[in-house]
């Protein structure tokens, strides 16, 4: 059974950093790709980072280029997104996805999705 399990959300003040986590089980990892995405209350959900498989090539939105990180850790099968400078328009729910069935990495289809954590920032 694949599971994808997120942690680390919390809130911050702007300025501030957090670093996401998604815990991948149930399969290699290493051979799809995965990306973040978030959504704010109101707004359209939004790719944010994406790792490819093999090379790990990073691809980011944007909004957040410079001041995130995505990465992985082959051992622990973990997926990470490192977040500085945070803004208070970074705040919404984060969710890990994993395996492109389609489309593009921030608006195609993925087989597997996380349940979310909570990032909030305040200004």
């Amino acid at each position: 059974q694949v599971q994808l399990v997120e942690s680390g959300g919390g809130s911050v003040q702007a300025g501030g950093s957090l670093r996401l986590s998604c815990a991948a089980s149930g399969y290699d990892y290493r051979r799809i790709r995965m990306t973040w995405f978030r959504q704010a209350p109101g707004k359209e959900r939004e790719g944010v980072a994406s790792i490819s498989p093999a090379w790990g090539k990073t691809t980011y939105a944007d909004s957040v280029k410079a001041r995130f990180t995505i990465s992985r850790d082959s051992a622990k099968n973990t997926m990470y997104l490192q977040m500085n400078s945070l803004k208070p328009e970074d705040t919404g729910m984060y969710y890990c996805a994993a395996d492109l069935l389609s489309g593009t990495w921030s608006g195609g289809t993925y087989k597997h999705w996380g349940q979310g954590t909570q990032v909030t920032v305040s200004s």
